[in-house]
């Protein structure tokens, strides 16, 4: 089996990969778009039913059946381990609260982030008192849109023309930044459109070649899906 999450006793874990507890409509969706983007993925649910739906959507994304309240038990799954854990559950309301305190605060834990889905403001204001850097409500579209700003946190926005292109608003990757357009040459080396860049709420449309991009600015660009992931830092 592969366990692609465990690095062994030398404190280097933590480092990548996302972990998914709940793989119902929304956990699904966030694990489908975490692996189309080519992320390692562990998905968690106390439901053999749930796993069996989920290993026939995607037989390559790693299952485990387990009790999300049970420390241990996601000590075992490689869960702790994982720099990135979303609660994608909502019931019981207990079950994702207890999920996010363990990721959290567990002995020896090296999860980052946690990602907790509420059905109500007031699971929201619980979920953040135990933790949760990052609190969404459930849709899902929204779970598509979780995953794909968990691989790409470059990416602001995204509107799709059709199935294969899209334009997105990005940030000026780190590798971009003190070189003109000119010499990014985008269209030749990456295959898109720059359609506009400069900083937040002053983008230059067809902005000059001779452009050079800055920290902090931003990128208007178009091509297709595969060519937009190819860029750097996004």
């Amino acid at each position: 089996m592969n366990q692609w999450w465990q690095w062994g006793a030398d404190g280097e874990g933590g480092r990548g990969g996302f972990a998914v507890i709940g793989v119902g409509r929304f956990g699904s969706s966030v694990c489908a778009e975490l692996v189309r983007a080519g992320a390692d993925v562990l998905a968690i649910d106390s439901s053999q039913r749930a796993i069996d739906e989920l290993r026939q959507l995607d037989p390559s994304i790693e299952c485990r059946v387990v009790d999300c309240t049970d420390e241990e038990a996601l000590r075992a799954a490689g869960v702790l381990d994982l720099e990135t854990v979303v609660v994608a559950m909502s019931d019981p309301i207990e079950a994702s609260i207890t999920a996010t305190l363990i990721c959290k605060d567990a002995k020896g834990t090296r999860v980052k982030t946690v990602i907790a889905r509420a059905t109500s403001d007031l699971h929201m204001k619980m979920l953040q008192r135990v933790g949760a850097d990052r609190v969404v409500f459930p849709s899902k579209m929204m779970g598509q849109r979780l995953g794909l700003e968990l691989v790409r946190p470059n990416l602001l926005e995204q509107l799709r023309l059709d199935d294969r292109s899209c334009i997105e608003e990005i940030k000026v990757p780190g590798s971009f930044v003190g070189h003109s357009l000119r010499d990014l040459n985008l269209r030749k080396h990456y295959n898109v459109n720059v359609l506009a860049a400069g900083p937040v709420g002053h983008l230059d449309v067809n902005p000059p070649a001779s452009h050079v991009l800055a920290q902090g600015e931003l990128l208007v660009v178009m091509g297709s899906e595969e060519a937009l992931r190819s860029l750097p830092g996004s």
